[in-house]
Formats: C-alpha cells, structure tokens, sequence
C-alpha cells in the first residue's frame, strides 16, 4: 500500500487578515501574482523555501500555513 497526500494551505485566510492583495504577498516572497493564486487554488505545491518565506511574511510557523493530510493509496 502506498501512502499519498495533499498539500494544502491557509495562504488566502492569513493573506485577508494582513489586506494584503496576491501581488503584494508576491512580491514579498519573490515570486509572481499567478504562482500565489495558483498556490491558493491547491494547483502548486511550493518549495520548501518558499513555503517557509511565505510563513515567515506572516510570522507563523510553517506549519500554520501548511498542512499536509495523508490517504492511503492501493
């Protein structure tokens, strides 16, 4: 049995909380507006610098933003 999961995160919540716009939480991380709105949408995972820079613009711990749930694959 193979074990797999998603990635998802809180990036659209922590973003609404500090009214920053995609871009602006972009441009903080260097990367561009489409790479956060697809991160948002689940479409990406990020690197694991970028996930601990976008948790660091938010002053959390990487595991606040992100989380990672386990299914049981066949």
């Amino acid at each position: 049995m193979q074990r797999k999961g998603a990635l998802t995160n809180r990036i659209p919540v922590l973003r609404a909380e500090m009214r920053w716009s995609q871009q602006e939480l972009a441009d903080r991380v260097g990367v561009s507006r489409q790479t956060i709105a697809s991160l948002e949408a689940n479409k990406y995972n990020p690197s694991l610098i970028l996930a601990f820079e976008i948790a660091k613009q938010f002053n959390k711990n990487i595991y606040e933003v992100f989380d990672y749930e386990f299914t049981e694959g066949e």
